[in-house]
């Protein structure tokens, strides 16, 4: 809403910076309305409770939940907080119904808390990819439920498996068996690494189905 003297306020200037947002592609889907709605009703709360809570008006609220507007992390975050939930649960919740999600090179996930992780693959799905940037130490040693793949992209990494040492250069790739203890890290600033894994909330299993399945 404008001010009195004609002006337009930081809050308004803010949601019209998030419904033309140039910087994302204009056929992403938008999804996270259907999540923010489903949480809003689950506390029994309007959108004028909601927009109280926020700070951000009720047209722009209404046109998140109607997949109209694409909110930005930090609105995106207000309506969490006013929600009594965190950015990464709404993604997580609304990625769900998604087939088709782009992540262009440049794409900020916005609430990665690790430096140099990007996210390939936004929310809670049976395919997990991460690309880890720099000069990385995973510290801890790793057993996940299910397979997993690392790929080096540029630089290098050592990894530690079942009792065994490998260095992994360009174009190297190591297969990891479900189960399989292993630790890394990679050695140059320049380092680019993709891990990609099977989510272990999936039960996988190498026997084929039974007929008719």
């Amino acid at each position: 809403m404008n001010d009195r003297d004609g002006t337009v306020s930081l809050d308004d200037k803010n949601e019209k910076d998030d419904r033309y947002d140039k910087n994302r592609d204009a056929k992403e889907p938008l999804r996270v309305g259907v999540a923010v709605r489903k949480r809003r009703r689950a506390l029994h709360l309007t959108l004028a409770a909601v927009s109280a809570r926020s700070g951000l008006s009720v047209p722009f609220l209404s046109q998140i939940e109607n997949e109209r507007a694409r909110p930005s992390m930090r609105s995106l975050e207000r309506v969490a907080d006013a929600l009594e939930t965190t950015a990464v649960e709404l993604l997580a919740a609304s990625d769900t119904a998604r087939t088709v999600d782009l992540v262009r090179a440049g794409d900020d996930p916005g609430f990665t808390p690790v430096p140099g992780v990007r996210p390939l693959v936004r929310g809670h799905h049976q395919l997990h990819a991460l690309e880890f940037t720099g000069d990385q130490d995973a510290g801890r040693e790793y057993q996940h439920r299910n397979d997993e793949l690392m790929y080096v992209i540029s630089g290098a990494c050592q990894v530690e498996a079942e009792g065994r040492a490998y260095r992994l250069e360009n174009g190297d790739a190591l297969f990891l068996s479900g189960g399989v203890r292993h630790r890394w890290r990679a050695v140059t600033e320049e380092t680019r690494i993709l891990v990609v894994a099977v989510g272990d909330h999936i039960h996988a299993t190498s026997e084929p189905p039974a007929p008719g399945r």
